[in-house]
């Protein structure tokens, strides 16, 4: 028996309202004969399997046969070009909504504005919303329909036509149209024949609540793309490849980064970013692939060495043979890592969207029945549509509509004064059941910056002697060490920190002269008439400069710490050494200890060494590490805790954990890192501190049960108002009262979040 060849394929689908409409796709192509597919919601893509027995084009009509548009992929260089976007076309309804809505609610509630024929201006002001703003609603209702389903938009659609339509009746054929014709601010439980009511402020004000809360969810779906197309950015534009010209020789040649092949070779000048994975042909330098690994220690390259694309060349010239180009490098295959984690990463689905599953099949049965008892019971073919009519227009979800995007602009505005950027109201469930937190170390436990940490000097020499002449020597270096050792003789903080008992002024860095570079080993030049070495304890063993015990003891114990040594001599002696490293920021402890009182059980994850790792883990108070992983691995370890039943939460910054971020139930980037890693999280953390990732899950649940709350009391008027419409009893200042009343519940509830206090 042979297994059919299947092929892979991302369609672009369009028309999708909420997670049952992906259901709903989902479920129809696999119906299809060998086909698997998944649909994800929030990026607005099914990624399908298929046998060559299934079409593309068959794909594409059983989407359109579901109820909504699909389309194969635009090719990379398209998407690209289209850099303008067009207009929001739903803010842009939104916005008309909101003007026309605003007048109409404010007549129908304040009885002293209801001038003369301030009904027919209602109508002429409400039309256009319902029609036209609330078309989005009306559409997907039909879809629905088509396909025996409910969900908030049939009931948004359903309540916005039943109080527009009573209004028609009532004010082209009952009593509601003549002049001078008000609502008058009377609460009372009464009979009517609904002749004199109008429920334009329902239908007008519902749909601008509903349209409110679809464009915050849409503006945060907009971001899924934006990680991959960060990711892309980061490589090189074009290249200056090396070509035979007719002389003999080799010229360089600039061309298009798309125009590179495997086998050409290329040259990478300091500071130039490497154009694509290869291998070195000529020269050393230090590589910094920070922007790639997150990690902060440069990687040494010489002849043979591998290199990566989108790293930076901080030292020497290179030469570099093509070895994977396109779609096959490194920096790629990151980007299939995060469109893949976004594309399987299961959505929650709107809280609203599930409980109107039930809930619009209730009412809709409700209103039904209340028609047939009342035609029954013999009250006449008026009074029984008026309490059916009724039933729908007090289940209209005016208050419901207000849950969530009140309760989430509060929050998230809350939390840009706090530093914390919430991308939407999905990602805040996960907030609650999150019981793990996976830290990335180098940028968030740790600075990410080179930093001196200790100045070890020979027995007779001066700490401040060794320090100065290194940093005379470096300060004319290019090299990532060699300008943290710059850098921290002109630091008091950090000089003070060194030698705590020194009280000597800073050293003025004298003048170098003879300055040479040893590519990959160190520096080497005169200083005040000093033949001074610092590099490698390889480089003073050149010169005959050995290491005594306690030097040798030095570099030993830094290297097991994860830290670079880095050693300094002058006139035939081996002096001092100076070790650098990454730090730990100040607050990171006390961070670990606030994650674990919310539940939380931190486990560090890092591409570094175990030894650097456990040495960090240790400070901080973590217990679980995981080093020495690759971007890939570090997606697989967020699985693995996943596949063990662990709710995951990652905390990052770097290109590498990007995939991590958005493979994780919750991705929190630190804001100080990179775009791509900030586009593929959930929170965004504007501050570098890991006591804002506290404040960002305390805040994220509370805000979530503020939604929880404000859609209990938005449903339990509905429940609570339901039997009076269904008997009839409803008066239109009732329902007015009621909605206003749930709705001012359920704004003043969200406002309660502006009093969240931070934990810094």
């Amino acid at each position: 028996m042979t297994t059919e060849q299947l092929t892979d394929v991302e369609l672009a689908i369009t028309g999708m309202t909420c997670a049952s409409c992906a259901n709903r796709i989902e479920r129809k192509l696999n119906k299809l004969d060998g086909v698997t597919a998944t649909v994800n919601y929030a990026t607005e893509k099914a990624k399908v399997s298929y046998p060559g027995t299934v079409s593309t084009d068959e794909l594409l009509k059983t989407v359109e046969a579901a109820g909504y548009a699909a389309a194969l992929p635009t090719p990379p260089s398209t998407e690209v070009a289209d850099e303008v976007p067009a207009a929001d076309p739903l803010l842009q309804r939104l916005l008309v909504s909101a003007a026309l809505s605003i007048p109409v609610v404010a007549m129908a509630m304040v009885p002293a504005w209801q001038f003369t024929y301030w009904q027919w201006a209602s109508l002429v002001l409400a039309a256009p919303v319902v029609v036209w703003g609330a078309w989005p609603f009306h559409r997907a209702a039909w879809t629905n329909l088509r396909h025996g389903a409910t969900t908030m938009d049939t009931l948004v659609s359903v309540g916005v036509l039943a109080a527009f339509g009573w209004s028609l009746w009532a004010l082209f054929f009952g009593t509601a149209g003549e002049p001078g014709m008000t609502h008058p601010f009377r609460i009372a439980i009464d009979r009517t024949d609904g002749a004199g009511n109008i429920y334009l402020e329902a239908a007008a004000g519902v749909t601008t609540f509903i349209l409110a809360g679809r464009w915050l969810e849409h503006r945060s779906k907009r971001q899924a793309g934006a990680a991959l197309r960060a990711l892309m950015e980061l490589g090189a534009r074009d290249v200056a490849v090396l070509r035979d010209s007719a002389s003999g020789g080799q010229s360089e040649v600039r061309i298009p980064i798309d125009q590179l092949a495997v086998g050409d070779i290329f040259v990478v000048r300091p500071g130039e970013k490497v154009a694509t994975d290869g291998s070195v042909e000529s020269g050393t330098s230090a590589v910094d692939a920070s922007m790639l690994t997150g990690e902060s220690v440069p990687v040494e390259v010489g002849p043979g060495d591998a290199v990566v694309g989108a790293t930076v060349n901080a030292g020497g010239r290179l030469t570099v043979r093509a070895t994977r180009v396109g779609a096959d490098t490194q920096l790629a295959q990151m980007a299939r890592l995060v469109e893949d984690a976004q594309n399987g990463k299961a959505e929650v689905q709107r809280l609203a969207d599930r409980i109107s599953g039930v809930f619009v099949p209730i009412v809709i049965g409700l209103s039904v029945a209340t028609l047939g008892f009342w035609l029954g019971a013999g009250s006449g073919a008026t009074a029984a549509f008026t309490a059916a009519v009724a039933v729908l227009i007090i289940a209209c979800p005016c208050a419901l509509g207000l849950a969530t995007p009140t309760a989430l602009m509060v929050g998230t505005g809350r939390g840009a004064q706090l530093g914390i950027l919430i991308k939407g109201p999905e990602v805040l469930e996960s907030t609650r059941r999150v019981d793990t937190v996976v830290l990335d170390k180098t940028g968030t436990v740790t600075t990410g910056e080179m930093a001196v940490h200790e100045v070890v000097a020979a027995d007779g020499e001066s700490p401040d002697d060794v320090r100065r002449l290194a940093a005379a020597l470096e300060s004319a270096s290019e090299h990532p060490i060699g300008r943290a050792i710059a850098a921290a003789a002109t630091s008091e903080d950090v000089m003070v920190e060194i030698d705590p008992g020194s009280r000597s002024p800073r050293p003025q860095i004298p003048v170098v002269e003879g300055f040479a570079s040893r590519d990959g080993l160190g520096v080497e030049g005169v200083v005040d008439g000093h033949a001074v070495v610092v590099g490698r304890p390889s480089l003073l063993a050149d010169w005959s400069q050995h290491l005594p015990p306690a030097l040798a003891e030095a570099v030993e114990r830094a290297q097991g710490e994860g830290r670079t040594a880095v050693a300094v001599g002058w006139d035939g002696r081996a002096r001092g050494v100076v070790v650098v490293g990454d730090t730990v920021k100040p607050t990171s402890a006390e961070a670990v200890r606030r994650l674990r009182e919310l539940g939380l059980e931190p486990v560090l994850l890092t591409g570094d060494n175990e030894s650097a790792a456990r040495q960090v883990a240790a400070q901080v108070g973590i217990g679980t590490v995981i080093a020495d992983v690759l971007p890939a691995d570090k997606v697989a370890e967020v699985q693995r805790l996943q596949a063990a039943g662990k709710v995951v939460a990652m905390v990052g910054d770097g290109v590498n954990d990007a995939a991590a971020l958005a493979q994780a139930d919750l991705g929190l980037a630190m804001g100080t890192g990179t775009d791509v890693a900030i586009e593929a999280s959930d929170l965004t953390l504007v501050r570098g501190d890991l006591l804002v990732a506290v404040d960002a899950i305390r805040l994220a649940r509370r805000t979530l049960s503020t939604i929880k709350g404000n859609l209990f009391w938005a449903f339990a008027y509905n429940v609570a108002a339901l039997p009076l419409a269904a008997a009839g009893l409803l008066n239109p200042m009732l329902a007015g009262a009621a909605m206003a009343s749930s709705s001012v519940f359920v704004v003043t509830n969200s406002l309660r979040l502006r009093g969240f206090r931070s934990s810094i």
